[in-house]
């Protein structure tokens, strides 16, 4: 029999079709309708939360839904407003909930001024909130600081709204040791 491509495409589908495992059987007394989802989260490493639709704890994506990652600045300023000072209030709180956790302070700027001048302002920014994280007793060697000046800006824009959501100071997660 000459086997041709079409027929070993075939068959292979075939063998793949026939190769899945089954369901893991529960455990006695757990609920069955869940088996198929413990496993899946079992094998892909993913914690229950997430699979709840709630970010994984010490994430940047649970420091952005629950406490807020960016505080925003006047123009040409680095004073802190009171609304930023809650936000990193809240995020001086989620960092000792989480110790392990790191993060770099983006500064960034908007794009007036020069290329220059906004990368001292961004530092400037990114430096007024790490000072702020470490007088809530945050150790400074878990807060490290980075200016991008006008290079990254949140709104491409070119008018006032823009120019505010650019300027800012974004906390990142860098490394969970």
């Amino acid at each position: 029999m000459i086997v041709t491509p079409l027929r070993l495409c075939a068959a292979l589908l075939l063998l793949a079709a026939c190769s899945s495992s089954p369901d893991e059987v529960p455990p006695p007394g757990s609920d069955p309708s869940q088996a198929g989802t413990a496993r899946a989260a079992g094998s892909a490493g993913i914690e229950s939360s997430a699979l709840a639709g709630q970010p994984t704890p010490g994430t940047q994506e649970d420091l952005e839904v629950s406490v807020g990652d960016r505080v925003l600045f006047d123009y040409d300023s680095v004073i802190l407003s009171p609304t930023a000072t809650e936000i990193l209030d809240r995020q001086a709180a989620w960092l000792k909930q989480f110790p392990d956790v790191v993060v770099t302070v983006e500064g960034h700027a908007d794009e007036r001024g020069t290329r220059e001048y906004n990368l001292a302002l961004g530092d400037r920014r990114a430096t007024a909130v790490k000072n702020y994280l470490v007088a809530l007793d945050i150790s400074p060697q878990r807060v490290l600081t980075i200016s991008y000046g006008e290079e990254r800006p949140e709104n491409p824009g070119h008018d006032e709204a823009a120019w505010a959501e650019n300027r800012r100071a974004v906390t990142m997660v860098t490394t969970v040791n």
